[in-house]
């Protein structure tokens, strides 16, 4: 991996660190391949329980490379520093270091999981993880799952259709938000996008509503079955509903979507003047499994 990964990654460790804590760290450097999984193991003895910090104001943090990126925000402490860990043993070559990283995901607890999952965006050899990466996103355990699926660029970069589609309709499922999917626009298909109009029948079948912001995946694929379940929203009580719909139709280049979306001008001056937008309706802390209104 880049030396620039690990720069950027240190940077931020050391606006986040006490000098012992960062001390123990660099003191990692020269260990052998046992000793950093053993440090990876035994991290949170040596690190404060606190939440990563970042101010671009105080940190200058340098470029990632061309299509590698680690969304660190909001993560603990040993989280960020069991990546960092993951990344010395880079050194090896690379069989080892794909036993060695093998084995810290059979012997892991959860929260070794998840800084394992975390770890994917920025470990040499993307396509050994394929397995792992899809394995976590059928896991029950809801942090490891949000491991692979808040904010990870790797299922976004590496999955195939099918795995992503997978990925995205769990997250719905779980009552996740969906726009903290990282790639979430680049990744939108047909196939998606009708799958969720199946979904969305089946919740109204049994009196349950949809997340509004699921809506926004349909629009490069309009057609007349998902312009009726524009209609169905645009009926609804939810305010929500109608500006999913809205917005939805006005995305949209099919022309009876347009045309659905002038029978409601007050919600058309409202998507047009920009004054409702998908991130009126971004809700980090869902609730969507009760009785629909």
């Amino acid at each position: 991996m880049s030396t620039n990964v690990q720069q950027r990654l240190w940077t931020v460790i050391i606006a986040n660190t006490l000098a012992s804590e960062s001390e123990w760290l660099e003191s990692q450097c020269e260990s052998t391949p046992l000793e950093l999984m053993t440090a990876f193991v035994a991290a949170p003895r040596h690190l404060r329980k606190t939440i990563v910090l970042l101010d671009h104001t105080e940190i200058d943090l340098p470029e990632w490379p061309e299509g590698v990126e680690l969304i660190v925000k909001d993560w603990s402490l040993t989280r960020l520093c069991r990546v960092w860990l993951l990344i010395q043993l880079e050194q090896m070559d690379p069989t080892s270091f794909s036993k060695n990283i093998e084995t810290l995901f059979d012997t892991a607890e959860i929260n070794e999981l998840v800084a394992l999952y975390s770890a994917l965006p920025v470990l040499p050899y993307p396509e050994k993880w394929l397995f792992r990466a899809t394995e976590a996103v059928r896991s029950n355990m809801g942090l490891v799952f949000d491991a692979i699926a808040i904010q990870n660029p790797y299922p976004a970069q590496h999955f195939s259709e099918a795995a992503w589609n997978q990925l995205v309709l769990k997250t719905i499922f779980n009552d996740k938000p969906i726009h903290l999917l990282y790639g979430l626009q680049k990744r939108q298909n047909a196939t998606l996008a009708l799958t969720l109009s199946d979904f969305a029948h089946e919740r109204w079948a049994a009196g349950r509503s949809v997340a509004p912001e699921v809506w926004r995946l349909t629009s490069p694929f309009m057609n007349e079955r998902l312009l009726a379940d524009m209609a169905t929203l645009l009926a609804s009580k939810v305010i929500e509903n109608q500006w999913a719909a809205a917005l939805a139709c006005a995305d949209s280049s099919y022309p009876p979507a347009h045309t659905l979306l002038a029978q409601h001008p007050d919600l058309e001056r409202q998507v047009r003047s920009g004054a409702i937008s998908w991130t009126n309706i971004e809700f980090n802390d869902l609730n969507t499994y009760v009785p629909q209104p």
